[in-house]
């Protein structure tokens, strides 16, 4: 007869607490971690974990599968890499609540903040809900491959109220602020995460619009956030431009004491004030010292695009000449062509297009990526620099580079050609790994692979500056989720729930991105995977072998907080 579902026998075990690596077995009964250590009585199954690291699933705080989860029961990429629970969303954008009217105004908000084509979500979205409990509801009917929690958008709740004056960026009136605030408590009490807003001009429509929470005037902030204070659930994101550094932070610092909710803000190195992020750290410090639930997300690598022939976009995307209708053999074989490459120098983008020189041709940052994926390449190696060593035109490597693959251009956390800034974020008391956008960005950025990153990159792998394992799966496990609430889970410890990775580290690596055609509406989208995770538990069932599933599906929607 057997003392338990489940026992994983002789792994080292990094338990998310921090402590040091030590060696022992875990026992799982009824989807809960039953004992840790030498364990001595029998499972029902047995895994081998010799020569593996046994970890806290991971929980990754800043996703946008609001989408996909309604039409896909795996969301991946995330759970290629070890994620076992996702919270989405964030960034102030989603589809709850929404009149029948407006779904195509926030369809276009989606498309444009987070680059999810508008095709696949006008076929994907069943549109089974208006209000944001209904939304809730129709998830919780589905089952997946991890957890997830949605938090409540700001600017669905603002279109919702306010009609066309809120997408148009209107201030808010009392009547507003209160219709908005009774929303956002309902939405708490029906099993919201929290609440998300955008202050970022980088938020725009797929027609160019500001995000409709732009300008949100801080009395409305204040009236939602006291509502998440009444109801004594939910969390408050944010994302912000930090144009004025200090009287933001302010803000954001009055909204989490007077509501007594955690908060939390997008952090980088931004290249136009590559040592901002510093400040707002300081300000952060002083804010933790004061007793504040404040935290920083930051990220594991540099935030970037990529450029491709099968992607969103490519360097020649702008050029009159370029032929964006040819299949992608026939794009390839133009760019072998000489006289087609020296077309397109010919006949450059229109002078004054933003993207052009903003993005398209910022050939001094411009990586090819590579097979294993290089996230932190030297300045040596980039097209510009390769191209003037070789005396050709910048054009010319484009070609070359476009038609072998995949070009990177980071354009956060990079501005000093290396990622010593990341490393000090990381490894700071008040921040937690985030920012992974996990679902969106389908033809630009692929950064579901975020938690990979940290294992491999961080831990293992870089020259200098690297941050202990310990350290790293604390932070991926138990303090993200602490982060919204979740104390069930983050640890290896008795009577958690027992969401596990097995990994083999020795083997750990990202495989280069690779395009797939198989949203709704056979839309195209970015997915990376990973080798060296050799197995993933949520709640005791194994979902993932290898990074091949399983078939089983134990994950839910959660309904706020979650206790041991």
């Amino acid at each position: 007869m057997s003392d338990y579902d489940l026992v994983i026998r002789g792994g080292h075990i990094v338990d998310g607490s921090g402590a040091a690596v030590f060696d022992g077995d875990v026992a799982v009964n009824a989807g809960r971690i039953a004992a840790v250590g030498a364990v001595s009585g029998r499972g029902m199954d047995e895994i081998d974990a010799k020569g593996l690291l046994i970890t806290p699933g991971f929980v990754d705080v800043h996703t946008h599968y609001d989408g996909q989860a309604t039409w896909d029961q795996r969301l991946q990429p995330s759970s290629w890499h070890g994620v076992t629970t996702v919270i989405a969303g964030n960034c102030g954008v989603g589809f709850a609540p929404c009149r029948p009217q407006d779904q195509d105004r926030l369809i276009r908000l989606m498309e444009g903040v987070e680059d999810l084509p508008f095709p696949v979500l006008k076929a994907g979205l069943p549109w089974n809900w208006q209000s944001f409990p209904d939304y809730l509801d129709s998830l919780s009917a589905r089952a997946f491959d991890m957890d997830i929690g949605l938090q409540l958008p700001h600017a669905a709740l603002r279109v919702f109220v306010m009609g066309e004056r809120g997408a148009n960026r209107e201030p808010a009136s009392a009547d507003d602020i209160a219709a908005m605030a009774a929303l956002a408590q309902t939405a708490m009490e029906a099993g919201a995460m929290g609440f998300s807003t955008s202050r970022t001009l980088n938020h725009r429509t797929s027609d160019g619009q500001p995000t409709p929470t732009l300008t949100a005037a801080e009395d409305e902030l204040m009236g939602i956030a006291l509502a998440l204070g009444r109801a004594k659930k939910g969390v408050l994101q944010f994302v912000s431009d930090f144009a004025n550094p200090e009287a933001e932070f302010a803000m954001m610092r009055r909204l989490c004491e007077a509501s007594g909710r955690p908060l939390s803000f997008s952090l980088a190195q931004s290249p136009a004030a590559p040592r901002g992020w510093r400040k707002l750290l300081d300000l952060l410090e002083q804010a933790t010292a004061a007793g504040l639930p404040m935290k920083a997300q930051v990220a594991a690598r540099p935030v970037g695009v990529l450029l491709g022939l099968d992607l969103t976009l490519n360097p020649f995307s702008l050029h009159p000449d370029w032929r964006k209708g040819d299949s992608l053999a026939e794009q390839r074989r133009s760019l072998a062509d000489p006289d087609f490459v020296a077309c397109l120098i010919a006949n450059p983008p229109p002078a004054g297009n933003v993207l052009g020189t903003a993005l398209l041709h910022r050939w001094g940052d411009m990586y090819q990526l590579g097979n294993p994926p290089n996230y932190e390449p030297l300045p040596e190696t980039s097209l510009a620099a390769q191209a003037m060593r070789r005396g050709v035109a910048f054009e010319v490597v484009a070609a070359e580079w476009l038609r072998a693959g995949m070009i990177y251009v980071p354009f956060l956390n990079f501005a000093d050609g290396d990622l010593d800034a990341v490393g000090a974020m990381l490894a700071h008391a008040d921040t937690i790994p985030g920012l992974s956008d996990g679902g969106a960005h389908v033809g630009m950025i692929c950064d579901g692979s975020f938690p990979t990153t940290l294992l491999t990159h961080w831990a293992r792998d870089r020259s200098h500056g690297r941050l202990p394992l310990e350290h790293l799966i604390k932070r991926q496990a138990h303090d993200t989720a602490r982060a919204v609430g979740l104390t069930d889970r983050g640890l290896i410890a008795p009577g958690q729930r027992a969401d596990i990775n097995l990994i083999d580290l020795d083997r750990l690596a990202l495989l280069p991105p690779e395009v797939e055609h198989d949203l709704p509406a056979a839309g195209r989208r970015l997915l990376q995977r990973a080798r060296g995770y050799r197995a993933t538990l949520v709640a005791g069932q194994v979902t993932y072998r290898d990074g091949e599933a399983t078939g089983a599906l134990p994950g839910r929607l959660l309904r706020g907080a979650t206790t041991a």
